[in-house]
């Protein structure tokens, strides 16, 4: 310790005391840092003389300073056996973390073991007593340990070493003979041995169960890929069949149109040939009336007689009384049939398993009718929507037989039900929507319009409840002019009119929002994949806020 404080002590700066920093030595020999002497000078220049403040020795004119490399390299070594130094001994001391040594009277060294008799912590200096006494080699020493008072029977003050089977806990040898008397008794080695084994003995099992899960992880890892193998190579095989059903299909229509041309030549050949005889027998009768009327106008009676009776009889036409004449009704049993295998092919792409349900939907929607475009078109699938008392928020109230809510700002003290929306200014509707579904509704203020899972949740002011912000819920809006899922919000296409139609198809998985007119202005159209019925759904904010599902026009 000495002989590193001399060491630093010829390393220092005279001037700032600590260790020389870029160090230059002067001309009487003293060095100092580069910039505490540059300092010291720079106060001296007014006088014209500049001195050494270690042996006063002056100087004319001020010296030229350059650092001392060797002397800069010494210092940064000393620096280096310093550093180690004093981790080498903070190493030794006890930290925040450590077990510290209970003799030590300053700074506290580490504790390398804890006596169970003693109830003391040790250092290593302060320890080897216990190594080289006899009386204290008997001492019970174990790795540091915090609060060694819990090994002390707070009644008897003595040393827990018993375990009482009995109750199950720690005692020392007076308790044993106290209030423990007569209990099942060993020593706390003995049953920490016993109780060691089973340890290792679960940890074994723990290890298998580890091991186990792993295989068993390992096993489900196969399952993906045999499920991603088995459903691409699935897929492709479905792709096949359809594209197979498809080419059928296109094969049938062109049989059926077959059928129909040559049905219809058959047809007009044959209805042509019958005209074709009508016309000569009505040529044929022509000339027959021709000579009758010739006849009529003999004048002489006996000639007129013997003409007449010479006369062929007139047959009957064998054509006229079987025509019946079907305008544009020749084919509508070919018609019906083919409507007919259309609905059943429908029917029963529809009500196809679950394993191919994904691909029957797009089977449905491709065999289905277009997308409407006219607001007719849209009214062949109008649903009449009615909203449910049971879902509403408080403040909401319900009118023209529960088809309009407003925004009230007042509690209408409704039923306590599982199904009211608590917080959100919220109602769901009665019906659940699947299939084709067009409604229209009338707003004013601060509306959204929304469709929504039935599951969605109810109670409380979280983002889970609120159309729009879940993945449950398709929200549009209305005076903001944005669309809403899962919390993010889009712009739509321009602003909002006061009267929107709602279009759905549940199957194809298409809600669409439009500007209800002469023409329907499409507002913004959602394409995705619905796993579950669907209710429609009114949000409504401000105090005086209503929207109403209006009956068609």
């Amino acid at each position: 310790m000495e002989q590193s404080h001399l060491d630093r002590e010829t390393f220092s700066c005279f001037i700032c005391m600590d260790l020389l920093k870029d160090p230059v030595a002067i001309p009487c020999g003293h060095s100092y840092c580069m910039k505490c002497i540059k300092t010291h000078w720079d106060a001296e220049d007014q006088k014209g003389i500049h001195s050494c403040p270690g042996c006063r020795e002056t100087f004319t004119p001020r010296p030229v300073l350059k650092k001392n490399i060797m002397l800069a390299a010494l210092v940064e070594e000393l620096k280096k056996i310093g550093l180690q130094a004093a981790a080498a001994a903070d190493h030794c001391y006890a930290g925040p973390e450590d077990v510290a040594c209970d003799v030590c009277s300053e700074r506290k060294l580490k504790a390398i073991k804890s006596c169970l008799v003693c109830l003391v912590s040790y250092c290593k200096e302060r320890l080897q007593p216990h190594y080289d006494s006899a009386p204290f080699r008997k001492h019970k020493l174990v790795e540091p340990a915090r609060d060694l008072q819990e090994n002390i029977c707070s009644r008897h003050n003595k040393v827990i070493d018993i375990f009482c089977r009995t109750d199950q806990k720690t005692i020392c040898y007076l308790c044993s003979v106290d209030e423990h008397k007569g209990h099942d008794t060993v020593s706390a080695a003995s049953e920490r041995a016993e109780r060691q084994t089973e340890l290792e003995e679960g940890r074994g099992n723990v290890h298998q169960m580890i091991q186990d899960k792993e295989n068993d992880v390992k096993l489900l890892q196969q399952e993906v890929e045999a499920i991603n193998h088995s459903a691409d190579k699935t897929v492709e095989e479905s792709d096949k069949v359809f594209t197979q059903l498809i080419h059928l299909l296109q094969r049938r229509s062109s049989e059926v149109k077959q059928q129909i041309r040559f049905h219809q030549k058959t047809e007009v050949s044959r209805v042509k040939d019958l005209q074709k005889k009508l016309e000569q027998e009505i040529t044929e009768l022509k000339r027959k009336d021709a000579e009758l009327e010739q006849l009529s106008h003999t004048e002489d009676h006996s000639q007129f007689l013997l003409n007449y009776s010479s006369l062929p009889a007139l047959s009957e036409s064998t054509h006229s009384s079987s025509i019946k004449v079907r305008p544009l009704r020749h084919f509508e049993d070919m018609t019906a049939a083919v409507s007919e295998l259309r609905q059943k092919l429908q029917d029963v792409l529809r009500d196809a398993g679950t394993n191919i349900s994904l691909m029957v939907t797009e089977v449905d929607v491709l065999l289905s009718e277009p997308e409407p475009k006219s607001r007719a078109e849209f009214l062949k699938y109008y649903r009449e929507i009615t909203l449910d008392p049971n879902t509403a928020n408080k403040y909401l109230e319900l009118s023209m037989g529960n088809r309009k809510v407003t925004e009230m700002n007042k509690d209408h003290f409704y039923s306590s039900h599982s199904e009211r929306f608590t917080y959100w200014d919220q109602v769901l509707s009665r019906e659940s929507l699947t299939g084709r579904c067009y409604w229209e509704v009338e707003w004013s203020g601060k509306v959204c319009l929304a469709v929504t899972y039935k599951n969605i949740s109810r109670i409380g002011e979280g983002n889970k409840c609120g159309f729009g912000c879940n993945n449950k819920s398709w929200a549009l809006d209305c005076n903001k002019s944005k669309f809403g899922h899962s919390n993010i919000w889009t712009s739509v296409s321009g602003p909002v009119s006061s009267r929107v139609g709602v279009y759905l198809n549940h199957t194809a998985g298409l809600l669409s929002f439009y500007s209800v007119s002469d023409i329907m202005t499409l507002i913004h159209r959602a394409q995705t994949t619905f796993t579950q019925l669907l209710l429609a759904g009114v949000w409504v904010w401000y105090q005086g806020t209503s929207a109403e599902f209006c009956k068609p026009n």
